[in-house]
């Protein structure tokens, strides 16, 4: 077959692939059969190894287990079929717009913290806010690459200025947990096993105002400042590096809050 190297480890790993990620998504043969225009006999061959799918049912069954393109790209590599979603860094000149908007996002939602996050959590691009609000944290959680959950999670990060850390760690572990459902990354499961080993906080001080949300209660010399935070993600893109970006921004969730960014933002600049 034309583009295929060994069909037989191949037509193994492709069917391999796809049952794990239909018993990961909690599917019956028949249901994701149907729901990708399939017969129930033609998947349960790819699934052991007895037939190779074509391009486009890769992609089809891909689109019902609502796999990251990252993954799609891979189950199509295995098969012996080209990429049908380009994979490009960030910097690439292609993407030169897109980092440009991500940046001016980040930097133009002063005077409260914003950041702009990888699939791993990984910290690329980051705001004067943020980096002033993580100033203190042990140099080493600030070597590249940064990852945000460390950051923010890790006893010499921000934790110890937490006010609500079980609550904000209880958050960060969730949303960390359902990234792993949706991607099967292997380093998130790392990342979620080291944090996991974290010393546990023992109580909190301030879970959520108004009881709407979890948010970030940090402590620092002008007061608590109190954020609400907000994801925000590319849904139409097509290229892996920016489907898998994610810009979070952070909000005053009360007036005190408010009051001390907005005079925090008046003082001038120090440059040293």
């Amino acid at each position: 077959m034309q583009g295929i190297d060994h069909p037989i480890r191949t037509l193994r790993d492709v069917g391999e692939l796809l049952r794990e990620w239909r018993q990961r998504r909690h599917l019956t043969q028949r249901q994701l059969a149907t729901a990708a225009g399939l017969s129930g006999q033609l998947l349960g061959a790819i699934e052991t190894g007895r037939e190779l799918p074509s391009r486009d049912a890769i992609l089809r069954l891909a689109d019902q287990l609502n796999l990251p393109l990252r993954d799609r790209n891979t189950i199509l590599a295995v098969a012996g079929y080209t990429a049908a979603f380009p994979q490009r860094c960030l910097d690439d000149p292609v993407l030169a717009g897109i980092s440009d908007m991500v940046e001016r996002i980040v930097r133009d939602h002063a005077p409260f913290p914003a950041l702009a996050l990888d699939h791993r959590w990984g910290i690329v691009a980051s705001n004067d806010v943020l980096r002033r609000l993580i100033g203190g944290v042990d140099p080493a959680l600030l070597s590249t690459p940064v990852n945000w959950a460390r950051v923010v999670l890790h006893p010499a990060g921000l934790a110890p200025r937490i006010a609500n850390l079980a609550a904000w760690r209880g958050h960060v572990l969730t949303r960390l947990r359902r990234h792993f459902e949706q991607t099967a990354d292997a380093v998130v499961a790392d990342l979620l096993e080291e944090i996991g080993d974290y010393p546990s906080p023992t109580a909190t001080t301030k879970i959520a105002p108004d009881g709407v949300a979890v948010p970030l209660c940090l402590m620092t010399v002008d007061g608590l400042l109190t954020f609400y935070g907000a994801s925000a993600v590319f849904a139409s893109a097509v290229d892996v590096a920016l489907a898998e970006l994610t810009i979070e921004t952070f909000y005053p969730a009360d007036a005190e809050t408010l009051a001390i960014m907005r005079r925090q933002a008046a003082q001038p600049t120090t440059v040293d």
